[in-house]
């Protein structure tokens, strides 16, 4: 792969650690952001969002600020406001969060979908 891919984490998750550890032993390129410093854009969130089947996927539901706005308000929210949350607040994403060079999206680390995603 020529191209980096972008992947979104956090230092202290260690979902996002075994994550890049697998990029690293697959000898994967990537391009690695702080999702708390820059979250990913509002245009990326949104293409996000389409891919996957519920937002819930990309709600990061065990975090601090996913239980300081509450369930209830996030239910409520229209996808566009959940956009705007999502990218102005990237704790509230569930992580780490991939964007391959195509633009397709991995949320969370299974490590058979990254298998899947990376073997074509």
């Amino acid at each position: 792969m020529n191209l980096p891919i972008k992947v979104y984490s956090y230092s202290a998750c260690g979902t996002c650690r075994k994550a890049l550890k697998w990029l690293d032993k697959n000898n994967i390129k990537y391009e690695l952001i702080d999702i708390t410093i820059e979250p990913p854009s509002k245009e990326v969130i949104a293409f996000a969002l389409e891919q996957v089947e519920d937002r819930k996927f990309l709600l990061n539901t065990s975090g601090k600020s996913y239980r300081l706005l509450g369930p209830q308000v996030v239910k409520g929210m229209t996808d566009v406001e959940v956009v705007n949350a999502l990218s102005s607040d990237g704790r509230l994403i569930k992580r780490p969060f991939l964007v391959d060079k195509d633009g397709k999206v991995l949320v969370g680390f299974k490590e058979a979908n990254w298998i899947d995603c990376f073997s074509n």
